[in-house]
């Protein structure tokens, strides 16, 4: 298995934000050291295992969800931890991704993702990264950019405003199900609280009950459905899970100030 290391050594740049990825799975005798830094951007996500970072003199473990960030220009060596092995995905990329400027100004983030579906989408992402860069097909560069960001995003939003893991689910599967019949213990079983619990907690983290948040996220859907289609009211209705019109139409009314066929004919261009 060659090392990250020789990929890309101290001092070297990635001329006009080429990215540079891989997927490793080293024994504890891999280890990178950059007294110097480097001119670009780290970002790691471990698979399982464990691997450190030390930065300023402080090591810091990650582990299986953990999402590394090592800013440019920061004198680092990272490598397997003594008596295990490192299973994780890298990506180098150039200090032109303005992403970047969206997270705290610190030599190393160290992110730990809980949800599982988090998990997945950020592991989707960096797959995306990896394809692209072995492909290097048309617009590979621009590809593999686009996936990057998605990742400096997600980590981003996580950072700005910590939510719980179990009601990040639960606004996930929310999300999932605008058209099915949502039943808040099901919703609790498959997060692993009780049902009391779950509604407490999901009140508590958002300011609304779980059927208010449901309820949100219809009329926001059917706002922009009415404002970048042709269909109805009672179509649009339907399309996002509102069974019975009148409830659609003053949960609407609740949200816009209007009904929803006068915003439709009216054009509001309304926070949605």
């Amino acid at each position: 298995m060659p090392k990250e290391g020789n990929a890309l050594s101290g001092g070297e740049s990635l001329a006009g934000g080429v990215v540079i990825a891989g997927h490793f799975d080293n024994p504890d005798s891999y280890v990178t050291r950059r007294p110097e830094g480097m001119e670009d951007w780290l970002v790691t996500y471990t698979l399982s295992g464990q691997g450190y970072f030390v930065t300023s003199g402080v090591k810091r473990l990650c582990g299986a969800g953990d999402l590394v960030l090592l800013k440019s220009g920061t004198p680092h060596e990272y490598g397997t931890e003594k008596g295990g092995r490192w299973n994780f995905v890298w990506a180098h990329f150039s200090s032109r991704m303005m992403e970047t400027g969206l997270l705290p100004d610190r030599e190393l983030i160290v992110h730990r993702i809980e949800s599982g579906a988090m998990r997945k989408r950020v592991y989707r992402a960096f797959k995306r990264v990896l394809a692209d860069f072995g492909e290097r097909g048309p617009y590979w560069h621009e590809l593999s950019e686009n996936a990057l960001r998605e990742i400096l995003l997600l980590l981003a939003r996580r950072m700005s405003k910590p939510v719980d893991p179990r009601i990040e689910e639960t606004l996930r599967l929310l999300s999932g199900s605008m058209r099915e019949t949502v039943r808040v213990d099901t919703l609790a079983k498959a997060v692993g609280l009780s049902p009391s619990r779950l509604s407490h907690l999901f009140k508590q983290t958002t300011g609304r009950s779980i059927v208010e948040a449901l309820n949100l996220m219809r009329v926001r859907q059917a706002a922009l459905l009415l404002t970048h289609t042709d269909r109805n009211a009672s179509e649009v209705a339907l399309d996002v899970g509102f069974s019975n019109y009148n409830h659609f139409l003053n949960q609407f009314r609740k949200r816009y100030g209007v009904s929803p066929s006068a915003f439709q004919k009216n054009g509001y261009r309304t926070e949605l």
